[in-house]
């Protein structure tokens, strides 16, 4: 990175040395590519840094007399923590297009799903499975991304809580999907139940390793920890064990064409999600200071959040016994699972 501001003791115009100073484009910082993108534009550098281009210290400061950002807000060390540049390039206005997008797709599902009377052809033992398991799910969708809000507020760069603030609102969006879903064809089914998910959430067996999981991850001070322990290690363990690995699959064998693209999306964020975090995670992995620290650091993360994702998703094993229909067993999911996260931690050098 070129000379910045903080070695200037002028706030003169052009005082401070930085990229295109010397030009007309106005840019200051270093683009990954060979030109800057859109989201580069609107996203670096837009929370100022001391260390930077500012040539006083923070804007704002608390009582302890920290600034508004600080780096021990993880215990996680960087050479430069402006290199992060999220793949899914996603700011405000593709963020709200896209969730649009989602929302419009999934209630259009809904009512036509609904128009042709497709709840009422659901198989009686799979509407017990979504009021009950469903239902309980929401509340884990919710869970993580309430302390993907709170890591969000603590990230070092406007790029790494962007990353980390989008993934909050799709955890929230499918929260609130799922709500409104079960909602709406509760309107088509007798009997139906809306408080049961909430029941089983906080009282059946099944589900307590999967709150212990997320209410451990909530409870982390560390936002990086958080944010990989979802992404690295919740997700590919329990997240899609659950969504594909049951509810996309069990439910047309049981007369249930809404569910799968209802959670589908969901599938879609992860991607999207998990991308952003093993780009951060590797050049914190790799760096040229710090790179062993942080290898050893995330490693302690993995077998933390770890023994608590296997201890949930092995307490999920019974739904997978419950359908009429099977069309997979929970051994053939685990074994995906077990290969997913092999194949996640082996890209960042990590080891289960």
């Amino acid at each position: 990175m070129p000379a910045t501001s903080s070695s200037v003791g002028s706030g003169a115009a052009g005082a401070a040395i930085f990229a295109d100073s010397d030009s007309r484009k106005y840019r200051y910082f270093d683009p990954k590519g060979q030109r800057a993108t859109h989201y580069e534009d609107v996203t670096v550098d837009v929370q100022p840094d001391p260390e930077r281009y500012l040539i006083q210290d923070w804007i704002i400061s608390f009582s302890n007399g920290k600034g508004a950002y600080i780096k021990d807000n993880t215990a996680a060390k960087s050479s430069n923590w402006h290199a992060f540049r999220a793949p899914d390039q996603e700011w405000e206005r593709t963020h709200y297009q896209r969730q649009s997008k989602i929302e419009t797709m999934v209630q259009s599902v809904i009512t036509n799903a609904r128009r042709a009377g497709a709840p009422k052809t659901f198989d009686k033992v799979w509407v017990k499975i979504l009021q009950a398991h469903l239902g309980a799910w929401k509340h884990a969708e919710f869970g993580l991304g309430t302390s993907l809000m709170q890591a969000q507020r603590y990230g070092y760069t406007q790029m790494i809580n962007n990353a980390t603030l989008t993934n909050s609102s799709y955890k929230l969006r499918l929260a609130q999907d799922i709500t409104l879903y079960l909602a709406e064809i509760g309107m088509d089914i007798a009997g139906w139940d809306d408080e049961l998910g909430k029941k089983h959430w906080l009282e059946d067996g099944i589900w307590q390793g999967t709150r212990e999981a997320i209410e451990t991850i909530m409870g982390t001070p560390d936002y990086l920890e958080q944010y990989f322990a979802i992404n690295i290690i919740f997700e590919p363990l329990v997240g899609e064990l659950f969504r594909s690995g049951f509810l996309m699959q069990a439910a047309a064998a049981n007369h249930d064409f809404i569910t799968p693209p209802v959670v589908s999306a969901a599938e879609a964020d992860y991607e999207r999600n998990l991308a952003n975090t093993i780009d951060l995670i590797y050049l914190l992995a790799n760096d040229e200071k710090h790179g062993a620290a942080n290898r050893k650091l995330f490693q302690g993360w993995v077998t933390k959040h770890g023994a608590l994702a296997d201890k949930a998703a092995i307490g999920l094993q019974p739904i997978w016994s419950m359908p009429h229909s099977k069309p997979i067993s929970f051994a053939d999911v685990r074994a995906q699972s077990e290969e997913r996260i092999g194949q996640i931690l082996g890209e960042l050098g990590l080891k289960r």
